[in-house]
């Protein structure tokens, strides 16, 4: 039983994040970006750097990516993660 008076914290309600809007934009992020290296093609871009052609055109595509495999793709890039979300995933 909770002594009265102590409540614990307050939870702040968020709005939800959608799984698939987010993928979608991670995808036009990273696409976005190798264009911006100068890479007109997704897959000289991953075997550039060491990824799976596969898979870097999936992640384009809004696929699931693992956070250890986005983690690559980012420094592939030279970025960091706060760099990596500064555009591309404002609320709209």
């Amino acid at each position: 039983m909770k002594p009265e008076g102590n409540k614990g914290p307050k939870k702040t309600v968020k709005a939800k994040l959608d799984k698939e809007d987010q993928l979608k934009r991670l995808g036009v992020r990273i696409k976005k970006l190798r264009i911006d290296a100068g890479y007109s093609s997704y897959e000289y871009f991953a075997y550039d750097h060491d990824i799976s052609r596969a898979q870097f055109g999936r992640y384009e595509q809004g696929h699931d990516i693992r956070f250890s495999s986005l983690i690559k793709v980012i420094n592939a890039f030279g970025m960091t993660l706060p760099e990596f979300f500064s555009e591309g995933f404002d609320k709209k």
